[in-house]
Formats: C-alpha cells, sequence, structure tokens
C-alpha cells in the first residue's frame, strides 16, 4: 500500500489544520476505503472457501456413511445375534460369577488356580 503522505507533508499539515485535514483529502480517503474494500474482500474470500470446504466435508460423509438397510444387514450380522455365541457368553458369564463367589466365601487364593473351573488345587494364600 502506498502511502500519501511524506513526512514534509505531515510537517505541513501540523502547522496548517493536523490530522482532520489529511482524512479530508481524497486520496487518503480513497485509500481508507479500498483498505476497507480489500479486508473485506478477503474476509468474504475466506468465509466462501470455508463455506465451500464444509460442503464438501459434509458431501463425502453423506457418501460414506451406511444407509439404513446397510444398517440392519451389519446388526444382523454381529457374533451376539448367533444364538450359538450368545449361549457360550452366557456359560463363561456363569462361571466366572461362580469362581467370584467362591473367592469370596473362602480364604484360598483362586487367582492361583491352575484350572479356574475346579476347586482347590492350586497355591494357597
Amino acid at each position: 500500500m502506498v502511502s500519501c503522505v511524506r513526512r514534509s507533508s505531515l510537517r505541513r499539515l501540523r502547522r496548517r489544520g493536523g490530522l482532520a485535514r489529511l482524512l479530508e483529502a481524497p486520496e487518503c480517503v480513497s485509500l481508507v476505503a479500498r483498505s476497507a474494500m480489500g479486508t473485506l474482500r478477503k474476509a468474504l474470500i475466506a468465509g466462501a472457501v470455508l463455506g465451500v470446504g464444509a460442503g464438501v466435508g459434509t458431501g463425502l460423509f453423506v457418501l460414506v456413511t451406511p444407509g439404513e438397510r446397510q444398517k440392519q444387514a451389519t446388526l444382523k450380522e454381529m457374533p451376539e445375534q448367533d444364538p450359538q455365541r450368545r449361549d457360550e457368553v452366557a456359560r463363561t458369564k456363569e462361571l466366572l460369577l461362580a469362581t467370584l463367589q467362591e473367592a469370596a466365601a473362602t480364604q484360598e487364593n483362586v487367582a492361583w488356580r491352575k484350572n479356574w473351573m475346579s476347586g482347590g488345587g492350586g497355591k494357597s494364600a
């Protein structure tokens, strides 16, 4: 940006009326207006670029996410939906609960057992 005022001009302006006269000069006002318009232009361009980026991101998100039918198919294929798998998980939970109940009822350290399914047979505390 080119300044419309030199040092000698500033000295004369101080003697004749100061800053008020400087702002009244048409070439300075045009520079101020250009500066404001340039800032506004940059802000609008930045907003447009961000808007386009958000639009592209949203579009890609919509393309990548599965539809309702595909979600239902995926849920049906999950291992938890298989009856054999559900029985196996229930049996494992029962064994774990039985082990915890036995550990609470005895002074033996059940963590030292080689086979948790059986009673006794390990180091004791």
